[in-house]
C-alpha cells in the first residue's frame, strides 16, 4: 500500500506541521514515510506546502505528483494541485478560506471526493485559533483511515507529545482537541 498525500496553504497556517504529524506518527506505527516541505522565501504568508508518502514498502521517490489525497487550506493551493489527485482519491479544503464557488467542484464530481469544511471558523468557534490545519487532519483520519496504513487518531495524540516542546506542552490538549473537532463533522 502506498499513500501520497500533498497539504498546501499559505505559510503560517500549519501546513508544515500537519506534513510532520503524519510523518510521525507513520514512525510510530513502523510504516516507512516520507515528508518534503517546499516553501516560498517569506515562510509566514508565502506559500508553502508538503508531500507525505506512508508504504508499507519502501518509497522509491518522495515527490508527489498525483496525490491520494489533498488537503488545501487556500484558493491558490486548490487551484495549484486539485486536477493531479488521482481517480477515487479525496480533497479537504478549508472553505472558511477557499471560497470556490460549489460549481467550480462539478467538473470533479464522481471521479474524486471533495470535503469542503470550514476548519478555519470551526477552530475560531471552539477556541481553538489557528488550528484549522489540525481539524482538517481529523476530518482526514475519519475519512481516510483505510488508507493511512494504520494510523489513528491515538497515534496522532502519540506524535504530538513527541513533536511539540515541553515549552509549548499546552498545546497537546488543544491540538487533540482540534483533531476531534475534525472527527465529528
Amino acid at each position: 500500500m502506498l499513500t501520497e498525500i500533498i497539504i498546501s496553504g499559505f505559510g503560517g497556517q500549519g501546513v508544515l506541521f500537519s506534513g510532520k504529524c503524519l510523518a510521525y506518527s507513520a514512525m510510530l506505527k513502523n510504516v516507512n514515510i516520507s515528508w518534503l516541505p517546499s516553501y516560498g522565501p517569506e515562510m509566514r504568508g508565502g506559500t508553502a506546502n508538503c508531500s507525505v508518502c506512508l508504504s508499507d514498502e519502501p518509497i522509491g521517490s518522495p515527490l508527489v505528483t498525483e496525490p491520494d489525497i489533498l488537503i488545501a487550506m487556500n484558493d491558490p493551493s486548490v487551484d495549484k494541485f486539485i486536477r493531479s489527485v488521482k481517480q477515487g482519491g479525496k480533497v479537504f479544503i478549508d472553505s472558511s478560506i477557499a471560497d470556490r464557488k460549489a460549481d467550480f467542484y462539478d467538473k470533479f464530481d464522481g471521479k474524486i471526493g471533495i470535503f469542503r469544511i470550514p476548519a478555519s471558523q470551526l477552530a475560531q468557534d471552539n477556541g481553538l485559533g489557528g488550528m484549522g490545519n489540525i481539524i482538517l487532519l481529523g476530518k482526514v483520519l475519519k475519512e481516510c483511515s483505510d488508507m493511512l496504513c494504520g494510523i489513528d487518531r491515538d497515534t496522532v495524540f502519540e506524535a504530538f507529545t513527541k513533536i511539540i516542546p515541553p515549552k509549548k506542552e499546552a498545546l497537546i490538549e488543544k491540538n487533540r482537541a482540534a483533531v476531534l473537532v475534525g472527527e465529528g463533522i
